[in-house]
This record gives C-alpha cells, sequence and structure tokens, in this order.
C-alpha cells in the first residue's frame, strides 16, 4: 500500500479529518522521509526530537536509527494512532501536547516535518535550547528567510536572530505534492546547528529589542527607525534625534545592515545610554 493510501486508510479508520488549524500536511513520500532521516546522521547515542509525529511514518523511520524518540503530538485523535502504530518500538515515547508548553526530556537531535503555523514559534524555542543539529521541514518562503542576504527582500529580524545563535544551510526541496492533503506551497529541508554568536554585543537583550524595533521600518533611515524607540527611556525628542544622529549607519536602512554593523549600532546605544545613567 502505498503512504498515501495508508494515510487515508487511517484517517478514515480513527474518524480524522485533517484539521486546517493545526497545519495537518501529512507528508507521504518515501524519498523524502528517508532524506530526513540520512541528514540527522543518526546513531544509538541519538535523542531525537520529533515536532508534529502525525501517524508516525517519520517516527518509525527514525526509531530505527536511534536510541531514543520523543514524538509530540498535540491532536489527541492522532495520538490514539500513534499509540497503536508505535507499539513495537520500545525506544519511542509518545508526548501529547504543545511543544513550547509541555515538559520535554533532554534531546541532542530534532528530525521533523512541523506544521506551517508554528514555524517561527517553534524555530525561536528551538534557538533557546541546546542541541546539535535539528532537520527541519519549512515552507519555502520561511526557509529562504533563515539565509537571507542584507538587502534582499526577504532578509530581516528572523534572518538576524537566526544568523546570531545558529547555522543554517538548505539541504533539499519538498513539493507541495508530497504532502496530503496538499499545501499551496512548496517546503524546503533545512539543518540548524546552534553555535555561539559569531559577534559581540555589549547587551545582548537591547540588541534583540533593536532589532524587532528596526525591522517593523526595514525601508527606514536608520536614524529614523530608531528615533521612537528611544521615547522608553523617557529622552526628549530633541535627545532622541541628537543620539540617533551620532550612530553609526544612521543614514542607511535596517535592511541593507549586517548582523555585525547592527550590532555596532547598539553597541553605540548602549555607550550613549550609559553616559546619561539611563541603563
Amino acid at each position: 500500500m502505498s503512504l498515501l493510501n495508508e494515510v487515508k486508510s487511517l484517517l478514515r479508520h480513527y474518524r480524522v479529518i485533517p484539521k486546517k488549524r493545526l497545519g495537518q500536511n501529512f507528508l507521504v513520500d518515501e524519498s523524502i522521509l528517508q532524506e530526513l532521516v540520512y541528514y540527522a546522521s543518526l546513531n544509538s547515542e541519538d535523542v531525537v526530537l520529533e515536532v508534529g509525529a502525525g501517524l508516525g511514518f517519520l517516527t518509525e523511520r527514525l526509531a530505527e536509527k536511534a536510541g531514543r524518540v520523543l514524538a509530540v503530538e498535540i491532536d489527541g485523535r492522532l495520538v490514539r494512532a500513534l499509540k497503536r502504530r508505535l507499539r513495537p518500538y520500545d525506544n519511542v515515547t509518545i508526548i501529547h501536547g504543545d511543544v513550547m508548553k509541555v515538559k520535554i526530556p533532554r534531546f541532542n537531535k530534532v528530525v521533523s516535518t512541523p506544521p506551517y503555523s508554528i514555524s517561527s514559534p517553534l524555530h525561536f524555542w528551538l534557538l533557546n535550547k541546546c542541541f546539535e543539529q535539528a532537520i527541519l521541514s519549512f515552507q519555502e518562503e520561511f526557509a529562504r528567510r533563515l539565509t537571507a542576504s542584507p538587502g534582499s527582500r526577504d532578509y530581516g529580524r528572523l534572518t538576524v536572530a537566526t544568523y546570531y545563535r545558529a547555522e543554517v544551510e538548505i539541504l533539499g526541496a519538498v513539493p507541495k505534492e508530497s504532502f496530503w492533503p496538499q499545501p499551496k506551497v512548496d517546503s524546503l529541508i533545512v539543518r540548524l546547528k546552534p553555535r555561539k554568536p559569531p559577534f559581540n554585543v555589549t547587551d545582548e537583550k537591547l540588541f534583540f529589542d533593536v532589532v524587532n524595533v528596526i525591522f517593523t521600518q526595514r525601508n527606514k533611515k536608520l536614524r529614523n527607525a530608531l528615533i521612537p524607540f528611544f521615547s522608553r527611556f523617557r529622552l526628549s525628542s530633541r535627545e532622541a534625534v541628537k543620539i540617533a544622529e551620532d550612530l553609526p549607519f544612521h543614514d542607511r536602512r535596517p535592511r541593507e545592515l549586517s548582523p555585525e554593523e547592527i550590532g555596532l549600532v547598539v553597541d553605540g546605544i548602549v555607550k550613549e545610554l550609559r553616559s546619561m545613567r539611563l541603563i
């Protein structure tokens, strides 16, 4: 039986209608399943996290290679199917709930085709975790934003935050026809490897605050994008303008600045605010 027919049969059996709200698109391409497992380079020492285990097709293949698999699934209807399908595997732990809210045991690798609807929150959740590498299938537009170059259309807050915390590599394509129900867009397989920041910033929290602010106004000149930001420090408009105009790259636009250059801007802000004893 093909994976597509098996998915349809199992969903009928468990009386499950895929929910668009939960991003339930099931991977039915055996070659893509094998690619995901291959890229992860699994061995018996690995503890693998799978987010959105669905009907367990990928879970089975992970269990055959890894020492332990943590299969997380939010839909209780699918958890029933997972428990029955994965009964022969004593190295699989099924966790029912939202991966970002339930307690997750330690893991060193991630292999998943997560729902598109949680791509961004899951990505930022992972950036705050300690692991070796993640092999993930993301919608193409989201994946392109992870690896975008300064000045490009896709470059923004997500790019800078990711670059600061991880190395990202696009490994391959996943046509939309590889899923059922078929989504509207293609996907890309991405490798995410956490790393130490490639450059230093004086105040990391302020760095991310500034990144969030300036990319909401990515086409304005930097000084104009930053002036409203200084209101949180109770500066007068005159003081805010002076600080903004004294910063490096103040005449350039946020979308043109490399992550390292944004780091220098933030260091300049920290220096000015400290001299005024505001931080």
